[in-house]
């Protein structure tokens, strides 16, 4: 469960309010800046949901709760003022209201970063309908079908390499990665947990 001491934080600073940065959490990549008050800050914290103040609205509010363009919490921080909140988070489609990556502009997204969009992009086709989809009708199909499609792909890669033809093995090895994002999309497992665990292999090497 991720936690912040929110009693220590400098709330008198901002009338209540405090800056909140959101990163992508495997990208590093600026999402978005918001605000919060104590009561984003919990909401955020029981629900997982990053939530922040709207001082238009004056009200409490769910990132993407009309678009379905949330961002799952997972990490927080607070600068060394204890003013200002970072949040790592994994965004279920396009941060911004211009339907771009980040509110900073159309940005490239680095390694991990644009496969966590990709994946993003593919749960967005979920209820798309199936004839104007390809990620649609993969979702829609059987889970033995999608894995199947992950194996064969595995092995159109091997038989690339084999191949010796560098162009023929990058495209396999994308559509290999493509459908495994299919599959970690249709189980429900996010792109987080894989990286995750990779890292946890990492300093046990």
């Amino acid at each position: 469960m991720i936690t912040i001491d929110i009693d220590a934080l400098d709330w008198n600073k901002g009338d209540g309010l405090l800056p909140a940065i959101v990163q992508h959490a495997h990208s590093g990549q600026v999402l978005m800046l918001a605000y919060m008050n104590t009561a984003a800050l919990r909401q955020t914290l029981d629900t997982g949901l990053v939530t922040f103040f709207s001082r238009s609205k004056q009200r409490l509010w769910q990132k993407g709760e009309r678009s379905g363009h949330v961002l799952r919490l997972r990490a927080i921080d607070t600068d060394c003022d204890h003013d200002t909140l970072l949040l790592q988070a994994e965004p279920a489609g396009p941060v911004c209201h211009l339907n771009t990556p980040t509110c900073f502009g159309d940005q490239p997204w680095p390694g991990h970063g644009f496969l966590g969009q990709l994946q993003a992009l593919i749960e967005s086709r979920r209820d798309a309908h199936a004839d104007n989809s390809y990620t649609a009708t993969l979702l829609q199909s059987s889970l033995d079908r999608v894995a199947q499609k992950v194996g064969e792909e595995g092995v159109e890669v091997a038989l690339a390499a084999l191949l010796d033809d560098p162009d023929k093995l990058t495209d396999e090895a994308a559509d290999l990665v493509y459908h495994l994002l299919v599959l970690l999309t249709r189980t429900g497992l996010e792109l987080g947990s894989v990286t995750d665990r990779l890292k946890l292999r990492h300093l046990q090497t």
